[in-house]
């Protein structure tokens, strides 16, 4: 693997997984699996608090879709597999995942520059 191509995989795993885990368009994905309850403190603040659901095969998904590290070991498997195996339809997934990607950290940076 060369150099460009492991940083095409960092960045389409980065933009993957936080697709799947934070984004609005992937919440019905994780409604199955988790639960968002609202607990009001004693200073009238609330906070929200993330409970995964049931028990078995959906509390593991949902354990799974809660930890951002473990979601990022099965997206960068799930690319690099399918590349090997599918490169066809793979690849340029990992080309506009990557694009998405690098351009988070862009407007990141432009937030941080602009403040």
């Amino acid at each position: 693997m060369t150099a460009t191509e492991l940083f095409l995989f960092i960045l389409s795993t980065f933009r993957l997984t936080r697709l799947i885990m934070y984004d609005s368009i992937t919440v019905f994905l994780r409604k199955p699996f988790h639960e968002i309850v609202e607990e009001t403190l004693p200073d009238g603040t609330v906070q929200s608090f993330l409970c995964v659901k049931g028990s078995g095969l959906r509390r593991w998904v949902g354990e799974l879709l809660s930890c951002y590290w473990c979601t990022g070991i099965w997206c960068a498997a799930i690319l690099y597999i399918g590349n090997m195996l599918y490169p066809i339809i793979f690849h340029p997934l990992l080309v506009i995942l990557a694009i998405a990607g690098g351009a988070s950290f862009m407007e990141w940076a432009m937030e941080k520059f602009d403040s």
